[in-house]
Protein backbone atom coordinates (compact mmCIF):
# COMPACT_ATOMS: atom_id res chain seq x y z
CA UNK A 1 0.00 0.00 0.00
CA UNK A 2 1.46 3.45 -1.08
CA UNK A 3 1.14 5.97 1.87
CA UNK A 4 -1.24 8.92 1.52
CA UNK A 5 1.47 10.92 3.60
CA UNK A 6 5.57 10.38 3.46
CA UNK A 7 8.17 12.82 5.03
CA UNK A 8 11.74 11.90 3.93
CA UNK A 9 14.89 12.96 6.31
CA UNK A 10 13.34 16.37 6.89
CA UNK A 11 15.43 19.00 8.28
CA UNK A 12 14.54 22.40 9.90
CA UNK A 13 16.18 24.91 11.33
CA UNK A 14 15.55 28.28 12.64
CA UNK A 15 18.13 31.43 12.67
CA UNK A 16 18.57 32.85 15.58
CA UNK A 17 21.08 35.27 17.11
CA UNK A 18 23.03 32.83 19.11
CA UNK A 19 23.35 30.75 15.66
CA UNK A 20 21.42 27.76 13.45
CA UNK A 21 18.69 26.31 15.99
CA UNK A 22 18.45 22.78 14.59
CA UNK A 23 15.04 22.10 15.24
CA UNK A 24 13.85 18.82 12.83
CA UNK A 25 16.72 16.66 12.22
CA UNK A 26 15.85 14.47 9.27
CA UNK A 27 12.48 13.16 10.33
CA UNK A 28 11.39 10.20 8.52
CA UNK A 29 7.62 9.30 8.62
CA UNK A 30 5.01 7.23 6.89
CA UNK A 31 1.09 7.05 6.74
CA UNK A 32 -0.85 5.09 5.01
CA UNK A 33 -4.48 5.77 3.65
CA UNK A 34 -7.23 5.17 6.60
CA UNK A 35 -4.58 4.84 9.00
CA UNK A 36 -4.10 6.78 12.32
CA UNK A 37 -0.36 7.56 13.67
CA UNK A 38 0.62 9.07 16.63
CA UNK A 39 3.82 11.00 16.84
CA UNK A 40 4.63 11.80 20.63
CA UNK A 41 7.65 13.18 23.36
CA UNK A 42 8.46 15.87 25.43
CA UNK A 43 7.27 19.18 24.65
CA UNK A 44 9.96 20.70 22.29
CA UNK A 45 11.31 17.54 20.70
CA UNK A 46 9.95 18.97 17.01
CA UNK A 47 6.23 17.15 16.99
CA UNK A 48 4.29 20.08 16.30
CA UNK A 49 7.26 21.70 13.93
CA UNK A 50 7.09 18.67 11.81
CA UNK A 51 2.78 18.68 11.21
CA UNK A 52 3.36 22.78 10.65
CA UNK A 53 6.16 22.05 8.24
CA UNK A 54 3.99 19.78 6.72
CA UNK A 55 0.73 22.00 6.02
CA UNK A 56 3.51 24.73 4.67
CA UNK A 57 3.24 27.40 8.17
CA UNK A 58 6.45 27.54 9.07
CA UNK A 59 7.89 31.36 9.40
CA UNK A 60 9.82 32.29 6.82
CA UNK A 61 12.16 33.62 8.24
CA UNK A 62 13.87 32.92 11.05
CA UNK A 63 12.15 29.50 9.74
CA UNK A 64 13.58 27.37 6.85
CA UNK A 65 13.29 23.90 5.73
CA UNK A 66 17.12 22.46 5.42
CA UNK A 67 16.80 19.32 3.41
CA UNK A 68 14.36 16.50 3.22
CA UNK A 69 11.03 15.95 1.03
CA UNK A 70 7.33 15.34 2.14
CA UNK A 71 4.88 13.86 -0.40
CA UNK A 72 1.31 13.93 0.24
CA UNK A 73 -0.49 11.37 -2.41
CA UNK A 74 2.59 11.41 -4.47
CA UNK A 75 3.15 15.07 -4.65
CA UNK A 76 5.74 16.84 -2.88
CA UNK A 77 4.89 19.73 -1.11
CA UNK A 78 8.29 21.25 -0.45
CA UNK A 79 7.74 22.01 -3.88
CA UNK A 80 4.64 23.94 -4.15
CA UNK A 81 4.17 27.77 -4.28
CA UNK A 82 2.22 29.15 -1.94
CA UNK A 83 -0.83 29.66 -4.15
CA UNK A 84 -0.49 25.54 -4.69
CA UNK A 85 -0.14 25.35 -1.19
CA UNK A 86 -3.41 26.79 -0.17
CA UNK A 87 -4.97 24.33 -2.69
CA UNK A 88 -4.14 21.61 -0.47
CA UNK A 89 -4.42 22.86 3.16
CA UNK A 90 -7.53 22.85 4.27
CA UNK A 91 -9.17 21.56 1.69
CA UNK A 92 -6.92 17.94 1.15
CA UNK A 93 -5.16 17.91 4.16
CA UNK A 94 -7.04 19.40 7.68
CA UNK A 95 -5.47 20.61 10.88
CA UNK A 96 -6.82 20.77 14.07
CA UNK A 97 -4.58 23.29 16.53
CA UNK A 98 -3.61 22.82 20.14
CA UNK A 99 -5.23 25.70 21.44
CA UNK A 100 -9.03 26.17 20.11
CA UNK A 101 -9.73 29.59 21.88
CA UNK A 102 -6.83 31.45 20.29
CA UNK A 103 -7.30 29.70 16.98
CA UNK A 104 -10.65 30.33 16.42
CA UNK A 105 -11.38 34.12 15.11
CA UNK A 106 -13.11 35.62 18.42
CA UNK A 107 -14.96 38.30 16.18
CA UNK A 108 -16.58 35.98 13.31
CA UNK A 109 -19.75 33.98 13.96
CA UNK A 110 -18.89 29.73 14.19
CA UNK A 111 -21.24 29.15 11.31
CA UNK A 112 -18.92 31.82 9.05
CA UNK A 113 -15.88 30.01 9.97
CA UNK A 114 -16.75 26.61 8.90
CA UNK A 115 -17.94 27.87 5.85
CA UNK A 116 -15.13 29.85 4.58
CA UNK A 117 -13.32 26.97 3.66
CA UNK A 118 -16.04 25.79 1.36
CA UNK A 119 -16.73 29.22 -0.22
CA UNK A 120 -12.87 29.61 -1.01
CA UNK A 121 -11.97 25.30 -1.73
CA UNK A 122 -15.60 24.08 -3.01
CA UNK A 123 -16.82 27.35 -4.51
CA UNK A 124 -20.39 27.16 -2.61
CA UNK A 125 -22.47 29.91 -2.27
CA UNK A 126 -22.86 31.45 1.15
CA UNK A 127 -26.21 30.01 1.79
CA UNK A 128 -25.36 26.36 0.69
CA UNK A 129 -21.66 26.74 2.63
CA UNK A 130 -23.87 27.88 5.81
CA UNK A 131 -25.97 24.54 5.03
CA UNK A 132 -23.09 22.61 5.18
CA UNK A 133 -21.42 24.02 8.50
CA UNK A 134 -24.66 23.33 10.14
CA UNK A 135 -24.23 19.60 8.74
CA UNK A 136 -20.76 19.57 10.13
CA UNK A 137 -21.82 20.85 13.60
CA UNK A 138 -24.25 18.40 13.26
CA UNK A 139 -21.95 15.87 12.69
CA UNK A 140 -19.05 16.37 15.60
CA UNK A 141 -22.46 16.28 17.88
CA UNK A 142 -22.84 19.91 18.62
CA UNK A 143 -26.18 20.19 19.68
CA UNK A 144 -29.16 22.64 18.24
CA UNK A 145 -26.44 23.46 15.49
CA UNK A 146 -28.94 25.99 13.82
CA UNK A 147 -28.76 28.05 16.84
CA UNK A 148 -24.84 27.23 17.54
CA UNK A 149 -24.17 28.57 13.81
CA UNK A 150 -24.75 32.75 15.17
CA UNK A 151 -22.77 32.29 18.13
CA UNK A 152 -18.93 33.38 18.88
CA UNK A 153 -16.22 31.26 19.91
CA UNK A 154 -16.77 32.57 23.98
CA UNK A 155 -20.48 30.99 24.01
CA UNK A 156 -19.08 27.73 23.92
CA UNK A 157 -17.47 25.55 26.27
CA UNK A 158 -13.88 24.35 26.13
CA UNK A 159 -15.00 20.92 24.97
CA UNK A 160 -17.68 22.71 21.96
CA UNK A 161 -14.78 24.62 21.09
CA UNK A 162 -13.13 21.51 19.98
CA UNK A 163 -15.47 20.46 18.33
CA UNK A 164 -16.24 23.27 16.09
CA UNK A 165 -12.33 23.63 15.30
CA UNK A 166 -13.24 19.82 14.24
CA UNK A 167 -15.54 20.82 12.54
CA UNK A 168 -13.84 23.50 10.49
CA UNK A 169 -10.84 21.06 9.53
CA UNK A 170 -13.45 18.69 8.29
CA UNK A 171 -15.67 20.95 6.58
CA UNK A 172 -13.59 19.60 3.11
CA UNK A 173 -13.57 15.87 3.40
CA UNK A 174 -10.03 15.91 3.87
CA UNK A 175 -7.73 12.57 3.72
CA UNK A 176 -5.67 13.79 5.95
CA UNK A 177 -6.30 15.16 9.70
CA UNK A 178 -3.22 16.66 11.44
CA UNK A 179 -4.49 16.43 15.35
CA UNK A 180 -1.91 19.20 17.07
CA UNK A 181 -2.52 18.51 21.00
CA UNK A 182 -6.38 18.30 20.50
CA UNK A 183 -6.98 17.12 23.86
CA UNK A 184 -4.98 19.49 25.74
CA UNK A 185 -6.61 21.50 28.52
CA UNK A 186 -9.80 19.59 28.15
CA UNK A 187 -10.40 17.31 31.21
CA UNK A 188 -10.30 13.67 31.23
CA UNK A 189 -14.07 12.74 30.21
CA UNK A 190 -14.53 15.51 27.73
CA UNK A 191 -10.61 14.04 26.22
CA UNK A 192 -12.65 10.62 26.36
CA UNK A 193 -15.35 12.08 23.87
CA UNK A 194 -12.68 13.96 21.64
CA UNK A 195 -10.98 10.70 20.97
CA UNK A 196 -13.69 8.73 20.50
CA UNK A 197 -15.45 11.58 18.14
CA UNK A 198 -12.32 11.63 15.78
CA UNK A 199 -12.26 7.32 15.56
CA UNK A 200 -15.46 7.31 14.02
CA UNK A 201 -15.02 10.22 11.66
CA UNK A 202 -12.23 8.12 10.67
CA UNK A 203 -14.07 5.50 9.99
CA UNK A 204 -16.94 7.22 8.47
CA UNK A 205 -15.20 9.89 6.23
CA UNK A 206 -11.97 7.08 5.18
CA UNK A 207 -9.59 9.52 6.10
CA UNK A 208 -5.71 9.13 8.35
CA UNK A 209 -4.43 10.70 11.03
CA UNK A 210 -1.32 11.75 12.49
CA UNK A 211 -2.26 12.28 16.37
CA UNK A 212 0.28 14.91 18.02
CA UNK A 213 0.64 14.27 21.50
CA UNK A 214 2.73 14.16 24.45
CA UNK A 215 -0.58 12.05 26.14
CA UNK A 216 0.41 8.47 25.86
CA UNK A 217 -2.65 7.68 27.41
CA UNK A 218 -4.55 9.20 24.31
CA UNK A 219 -2.86 7.54 22.16
CA UNK A 220 -4.15 3.72 22.52
CA UNK A 221 -7.82 4.55 22.19
CA UNK A 222 -7.11 6.38 18.65
CA UNK A 223 -4.13 4.86 16.72
CA UNK A 224 -2.67 1.74 15.19
CA UNK A 225 1.06 3.17 15.06
CA UNK A 226 3.32 5.51 17.09
CA UNK A 227 5.98 7.35 16.17
CA UNK A 228 8.55 8.49 19.38
CA UNK A 229 10.58 12.21 19.05
CA UNK A 230 13.09 13.60 20.17
CA UNK A 231 15.40 16.45 20.09
CA UNK A 232 14.29 16.91 16.45
CA UNK A 233 14.41 12.95 16.25
CA UNK A 234 12.33 9.67 15.37
CA UNK A 235 14.31 7.37 18.31
CA UNK A 236 11.69 4.89 17.90
CA UNK A 237 8.33 3.87 15.62
CA UNK A 238 5.66 0.84 15.34
CA UNK A 239 2.67 -0.56 16.42
CA UNK A 240 1.01 1.06 19.60
CA UNK A 241 0.72 -2.60 21.02
CA UNK A 242 4.23 -3.82 20.24
CA UNK A 243 5.77 0.34 21.69
CA UNK A 244 3.57 -0.20 24.76
CA UNK A 245 4.59 -3.83 25.58
CA UNK A 246 7.65 -3.98 24.26
CA UNK A 247 9.71 -0.71 23.98
CA UNK A 248 13.23 -1.12 22.98
CA UNK A 249 14.96 2.85 23.41
CA UNK A 250 15.66 4.00 26.57
CA UNK A 251 13.70 7.16 26.09
CA UNK A 252 10.25 5.31 24.84
CA UNK A 253 10.89 3.06 28.34
CA UNK A 254 11.22 6.14 30.17
CA UNK A 255 8.45 7.69 29.02
CA UNK A 256 5.90 4.83 29.69
CA UNK A 257 7.36 4.33 33.01
CA UNK A 258 6.57 8.34 33.90
CA UNK A 259 2.91 7.34 33.30
CA UNK A 260 0.53 7.16 36.43
CA UNK A 261 -1.07 4.19 36.55
CA UNK A 262 -3.89 3.28 38.21
CA UNK A 263 -2.64 0.17 40.54
CA UNK A 264 0.31 1.92 41.79
CA UNK A 265 -1.49 4.90 43.77
CA UNK A 266 0.38 6.24 46.28
CA UNK A 267 4.14 5.60 45.02
CA UNK A 268 6.19 8.13 43.62
CA UNK A 269 6.00 9.49 39.58
CA UNK A 270 8.99 8.03 37.81
CA UNK A 271 10.76 10.69 35.55
CA UNK A 272 13.44 11.44 33.31
CA UNK A 273 16.45 12.71 34.43
CA UNK A 274 18.43 15.68 32.89
CA UNK A 275 17.39 18.17 30.15
CA UNK A 276 17.05 17.68 26.73
CA UNK A 277 20.35 18.56 24.36
CA UNK A 278 21.03 22.15 23.47
CA UNK A 279 19.90 22.16 19.14
CA UNK A 280 22.04 24.93 19.17
CA UNK A 281 24.94 22.73 19.23
CA UNK A 282 23.75 18.92 18.57
CA UNK A 283 25.25 16.09 20.44
CA UNK A 284 27.11 13.93 17.86
CA UNK A 285 26.45 10.74 18.92
CA UNK A 286 22.70 9.59 20.70
CA UNK A 287 20.97 13.20 21.41
CA UNK A 288 19.56 10.70 24.57
CA UNK A 289 22.53 9.91 25.94
CA UNK A 290 23.66 12.32 28.43
CA UNK A 291 20.41 11.25 30.38
CA UNK A 292 20.08 7.49 29.75
CA UNK A 293 21.59 5.42 32.65
CA UNK A 294 22.37 2.27 29.82
CA UNK A 295 24.52 4.50 27.52
CA UNK A 296 28.03 3.49 26.16
CA UNK A 297 30.62 5.45 24.85
CA UNK A 298 29.44 5.06 21.30
CA UNK A 299 26.41 6.50 22.32
CA UNK A 300 27.70 10.01 23.16
CA UNK A 301 30.34 9.27 20.09
CA UNK A 302 27.89 8.36 16.67
CA UNK A 303 24.46 8.40 16.61
CA UNK A 304 22.85 4.80 16.09
CA UNK A 305 20.72 4.03 12.35
CA UNK A 306 17.55 3.28 12.54
CA UNK A 307 17.11 -0.83 12.51
CA UNK A 308 13.83 -2.95 11.90
CA UNK A 309 13.69 -5.29 15.34
CA UNK A 310 10.65 -6.88 14.55
CA UNK A 311 7.45 -6.41 11.87
CA UNK A 312 7.26 -2.83 11.64
CA UNK A 313 8.79 -1.95 14.81
CA UNK A 314 11.78 0.04 14.23
CA UNK A 315 14.85 1.82 16.81
CA UNK A 316 17.77 4.09 16.58
CA UNK A 317 19.61 2.27 19.71
CA UNK A 318 23.09 0.98 19.96
CA UNK A 319 22.20 -1.58 22.55
CA UNK A 320 19.89 -2.71 20.87
CA UNK A 321 22.23 -3.17 18.24
CA UNK A 322 25.02 -4.29 20.76
CA UNK A 323 22.34 -7.33 22.66
CA UNK A 324 21.26 -8.54 18.56
CA UNK A 325 25.23 -8.68 17.87
CA UNK A 326 25.94 -10.62 21.20
CA UNK A 327 23.08 -12.76 20.28
CA UNK A 328 24.31 -13.88 16.98
CA UNK A 329 27.88 -14.61 18.78
CA UNK A 330 26.37 -16.91 20.78
CA UNK A 331 24.09 -18.31 18.60
CA UNK A 332 26.78 -19.21 15.92
CA UNK A 333 29.74 -19.57 18.19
Amino acid sequence: MRPILEVKDLQVSFATYAGELQAVRKVNLAVNPGEAVAVVGESGCGKSLTAQTIMGLIPSPPGRVVGGQIFFEGQDLLQLNEAQLQGVRGNRIGMIFQDPLTSLNPTMKIGKQIAEGLQKHQGLARAEALEKAREMLQLVGIPHPERRLNQYPHEFSGGMRQRAMIAIALACRPKLLIADEPTTALDVTIQDQIINLLKNLQRQLDMAIVLITHDLGVVAGLCSRVVVMYAGQVLESGPVREIYCRPRHPYTQGLLASVPKINKQGEALFSIAGSPPDLLNPPAGCPFAPRCSKAMLICRESAAQEQEVSPGHRVACWLDLYLAQNRKREVTG
